[in-house]
């Protein structure tokens, strides 16, 4: 009876995190317009906007590596790029970030600015 139990509430939890996976994302329309984008679905504390419009989001609960993402724009310069992204729309402040180089993301501690000399 107990291992019963103890594999219903694996079940509920499993459902209940894909009930937020869907709410994350505007419900299901929005959920499957993110998976054909960027073919990955998640959630998480939204930690930053750069100056073009990409969303940064990070969640603890994702192991290394995996625990930080961006949500790009739908427009850069004037061009359209729902369906072209690229890891190149993404600012060098927020790349350190990205890619854990620093745990400090540039909304909170901005890099000081290098005076050539």
């Amino acid at each position: 009876m107990t291992y019963h139990l103890k594999t219903m509430a694996e079940y509920i939890q499993v459902f209940r995190r894909a009930l937020q996976q869907l709410g994350g994302h505007g419900g299901i329309r929005g959920a499957i317009i993110q998976l054909l984008r960027v073919n990955d679905l998640k959630t998480g504390a939204l930690v930053g906007v750069d100056k073009y419009g990409n969303m940064y989001y990070e969640d603890e609960r994702n192991f290394f590596g995996r625990h930080r993402w961006v949500v790009y724009t739908k427009e850069m310069n004037g061009k359209r790029t729902f369906w072209e992204v690229d890891g190149s729309m993404v600012p060098a402040e927020w790349h350190r970030w990205l890619h854990s180089m620093t745990d400090d993301p540039p909304t909170t501690h901005p890099r000081a600015q290098e005076v050539p000399g």
